[in-house]
């Protein structure tokens, strides 16, 4: 029913991914693995839904607190999830990264820690660090193709006083880990007894293959904490803007609601990202399950053809997301050495692991949301730039 083999050309459309490849990598003609958007047009109901709003033509200031996409919410996380959140805990925001943010505003003051597993998205970092705050990190442990928390570890970062928040990232990236329901339980236990707030990033919730199962951290939730997420990965609609979340106490709920108005007067929501979003989550579910279907298929590949290439890597497919975390330490080869060859002989461009923490070096993160097609073309120039150096 639907088709993501066939290649979209993304050039010239101000594609951070094709587009501006150079401003990461310093060439523009590079093949590129990068940043976590996909290379899919979206779902025919966003696209259908969208051109009905703009053929009413008038685009004024809109409200996101609407029973439409309330709605369309609470039916998401029951459906997929089986989980109720309290919908009037629900806000609005530009994107996860904002509300991530201006959480770690309200519930730390500058020089204070913020706890985070390690390696961790670069965006966290950098939006840790330019609000004057310091990563509290928490190495995260590989056993085989597994990866664990050391909660001996936790705790003890969790219990100085200075680290007033912890940062999940539910499911994380960039390993793919899905967090247990008991690993949650436990975490919310530890941030309970030393007073620590949690602010949960799920945006990569709907991308969790196999027997993995996502838990929303409300139904674990015991301190103060705020759930943020968004349909933009999983519906590949990131242009559009917009973010939402649940923030469980009302004070907070209130400071954040008055900082987003009266702030940084960003209340009026973008109304495509609403109707988008409403319509994934009342008619998007065929398109994800067939897409996800796709995704796995593809990190499946990636897998086959490294393993064959390279026997000693055993990589296997990770828990959630379309990012494969690949552990090249196997191999001994230099992180530097590869880009170099990645970028100027095999003019392709995938994340090294150390753009995500010291944890990472010794990876690579590439993006398998694509078509097959390109996905040959990069996992065939990544072993070829590696084979190269060996």
């Amino acid at each position: 029913m639907f088709d993501f083999s066939t290649p979209v050309d993304r050039h010239g459309t101000w594609c951070t991914q094709w587009d501006y490849v150079a401003d990461r990598f310093g060439a523009a003609d590079l093949l590129p693995f990068t940043i976590s958007d996909m290379d899919f047009a979206t779902a025919p109901c966003i696209l259908d839904a969208l051109r009905q709003r703009l053929d009413h033509g008038v685009l004024g200031y809109s409200r996101w607190k609407n029973d439409e996409f309330l709605a369309a919410v609470a039916h998401w996380f029951s459906s997929r999830f089986n989980s109720r959140p309290d919908i009037q805990q629900l806000v609005y925001g530009p994107s996860v990264i904002y509300m991530v943010a201006e959480m770690i505003r309200q519930w730390s003051a500058p020089g204070d820690g913020v706890v985070v597993h390690t390696p961790a998205y670069d965006a966290f970092y950098k939006t840790i660090e330019s609000n004057q705050r310091s990563v509290a990190a928490v190495p995260l442990q590989k056993q085989g193709n597994d990866w664990q928390c050391d909660f001996d570890r936790l705790e003890q970062v969790l219990a100085q006083p200075q680290n007033s928040v912890m940062l999940l990232c539910s499911p994380h990236n960039p390993s793919g880990k899905v967090w247990t329901r008991a690993e949650l339980e436990t975490m919310a236990q530890l941030c309970e007894k030393h007073h620590v707030a949690v602010i949960s990033d799920e945006i990569h919730m709907d991308m969790v293959w196999g027997a993995a199962q996502h838990i929303p951290w409300c139904e674990v939730a015991r301190s103060r904490w705020a759930l943020l997420t968004s349909g933009s990965k999983s519906f590949n609609i990131p242009a559009l803007t917009g973010a939402y979340g649940f923030i469980a106490d009302d004070a907070s709920r209130e400071a954040y609601l008055n900082a987003l108005k009266n702030r940084d007067a960003l209340s009026s929501p973008s109304v495509p990202a609403l109707v988008a979003h409403v319509a994934a989550y009342q008619q998007g579910e065929p398109w994800l399950d067939a897409l996800r279907e796709y995704l796995q298929a593809n990190l499946r590949y990636v897998a086959d053809a490294l393993n064959s290439a390279f026997p000693a890597l055993n990589w296997q497919p990770p828990q959630s997301t379309y990012l494969a975390w690949i552990d090249l330490t196997p191999l001994g080869i230099d992180d530097q050495a590869l880009q170099k060859v990645l970028i100027e002989q095999q003019k392709v461009a995938i994340m090294p692991g150390y753009t995500y923490g010291a944890e990472g070096n010794g990876f690579v993160r590439l993006n398998a949301g694509c078509p097959r097609s390109k996905l040959e073309q990069g996992v065939e120039r990544l072993i070829a730039g590696i084979q190269s150096l060996r």
